[in-house]
């Protein structure tokens, strides 16, 4: 991960457990519009969110880990194409829990299921 990730950041990585990481890898890949890749590394294979000035994070086989009613809430930018997101939501296996949550001047939010059953936050400044 870069320099600028571990100095400027709270949070600098994130790993998502999965079932299945080739339709996790589609869903994040559309839901999000971004650049993923199959890595190996110690025998073990995982997605990985292509990243340079920004945090990063990996989609890992751990299916025992999902639990959509307890543990941590992230939230993934959608930088001004939250709508688009959540189109892709449905669109890839995932489902929509909220509608779009406005939270003041620091933007929208919605959450939904991911692919896999994790819940996960859609955040966005502007729609």
């Amino acid at each position: 991960m870069s320099d600028y990730n571990t100095e400027n950041n709270a949070i600098v990585w994130v790993d998502v457990p999965v079932k299945d990481l080739q339709r996790a890898l589609k869903f994040y890949g559309e839901v999000l519009s971004a650049e993923t890749s199959i890595q190996e590394l110690n025998g073990e294979t995982f997605g990985v969110f292509m990243y340079a000035n920004q945090n990063g994070g990996a989609l890992v086989i751990e299916p025992e880990k999902i639990n959509p009613d307890a543990g941590m809430l992230l939230y993934f930018g959608c930088h001004g194409r939250l709508h688009e997101a959540i189109a892709a939501v449905s669109a890839n296996g995932g489902k929509v829990l909220t509608e779009i949550n406005n939270i003041g001047v620091h933007g929208n939010i919605v959450t939904v299921l991911d692919s896999e059953g994790n819940k996960i936050a859609l955040h966005s400044c502007s729609l």
